[in-house]
């Protein structure tokens, strides 16, 4: 792209958000404490019952490996 392309994306975008409210940027820590989240101390955190049996997770992932290879055959 050339200089005058980013030239006109730039004034593109400009035109396209009009009226947007502008925000401060915020560092992570502050977004965080804004938040008020704490850190993952161990995977426990982490878990979730989900799945309420093996079954279902099965047809879960049964489900999802058919709709990521629907587009391949």
């Amino acid at each position: 792209m050339t200089t005058s392309g980013a030239k006109k994306l730039d004034e593109t975008h400009a035109d396209s958000s009009a009226g947007a409210v502008i925000r401060p940027r915020l560092s992570a820590a502050q977004l965080l404490a804004a938040k008020n989240t704490r850190p993952i101390r161990s995977l426990d955190d982490l878990a979730a019952d989900t799945f309420e049996s093996d079954d279902e997770l099965e047809e879960f992932l049964a489900f999802t490996y058919a709709e990521r290879h629907r587009d391949l055959a």
